[in-house]
């Protein structure tokens, strides 16, 4: 797993020993920033990786002119790692990293009251195969609310099976993309 473009391109990343993950592949990873781009972000962005592993997504956001990131991961071994990355890309000082379950706080927004523009949530697939109105995800949903910019976009892989409610409270979908074996699903605030 690498930065795939931006000012730290070609940088491998760090992955936990032994550990069970779903990399994102280069060619996703590209296609995903890509359609993002469309859009004018990462650059300036304040944006959130939750479930954020080893930090694949917001690292390459910064890679590519995303003001700030705030990572959430749960495993303190994970975590470890993911600090790590972020001291190898020169990224300490434009990003925090919060253990916490992203599922019950989600994007922590900063003592100052910045909000996100850009949040990308990638849970675990066994923690989306419910995505009702009464799921994590939905819950997970109500929470950004008030996390997230008027104009800013949330970003949700899934396995390919799944599919996300048209809407969820205040978030509708902008874009569904199948890439591979996962679903991308970006929604905005309607």
């Amino acid at each position: 797993m690498r930065i795939i473009a931006g000012s730290k391109r070609g940088l491998k990343l760090l992955s936990p020993r032994g550990e069970v993950s779903r990399p994102i592949i280069d060619r996703v990873k590209e296609s995903l920033f890509s359609v993002l781009y469309g859009y004018d972000l990462p650059a300036g962005a304040l944006a959130a990786d939750l479930f954020s592993g080893v930090g694949s997504l917001g690292l390459e956001a910064l890679s590519r002119g995303a003001e700030f990131v705030t990572f959430v991961e749960s495993d303190p071994e994970i975590e470890a790692v993911l600090k790590k990355n972020v001291e190898r890309g020169g990224f300490v000082g434009q990003s925090k990293v919060i253990r916490a379950d992203a599922f019950r706080v989600g994007a922590p927004v900063s003592s100052e009251g910045h909000k996100y523009n850009l949040v990308f949530v990638d849970p675990p697939y066994a923690a989306t195969k419910d995505v009702s109105e009464r799921s994590q995800l939905a819950g997970l949903m109500d929470i950004l609310t008030q996390q997230v910019t008027d104009d800013g976009l949330v970003v949700v892989r899934t396995e390919k099976s799944t599919e996300l409610l048209d809407e969820y409270g205040m978030f509708e979908v902008l874009q569904r993309r199948t890439w591979g074996s996962m679903n991308v699903t970006l929604l905005k605030k309607s």
